[in-house]
């Protein structure tokens, strides 16, 4: 038997900027659109190795347009720039969620590093 947290509720936020996932252990993730776009998980984004990762700048303002469900393993988030390649694993989102803090900090670190901005 899997003992991973499953997810009992996926609510996309009215504005569409915000995924609030809750876990059947109690722990509710708030993924900003933003992190979950520039940190999606499709080969567009991260590439087919750590060297052909891509930073995602100008994502500021982006919005999640929908959340469809992939098998009972993931979901697929389609965002208002067009991107939807990205499947997102119950893991995946936890991590997004709990690790958000450090994941943006990273995420601006490298922005400022390769002189990009998160404004478009």
């Amino acid at each position: 038997m899997d003992s991973e947290p499953w997810p009992t509720e996926i609510r996309l936020a009215a504005d569409k900027r915000r995924l609030t996932v809750a876990y059947d252990d109690g722990l509710s993730c708030k993924i900003p659109a933003e992190l979950a776009r520039v940190m999606s998980p499709s080969a567009e984004v991260q590439g087919h190795s750590a060297a052909e990762r891509k930073t995602v700048a100008g994502k500021r303002d982006v919005a999640i347009r929908a959340v469809e469900p992939v098998g009972n393993y993931a979901v697929r988030l389609v965002f208002d720039d067009g991107h939807s390649t990205g499947i997102f694993t119950w893991g995946y989102l936890r991590k997004l969620g709990t690790e958000r803090e450090a994941l943006m900090r990273a995420y601006l670190d490298e922005l400022a590093a390769k002189g990009l901005a998160r404004d478009p």
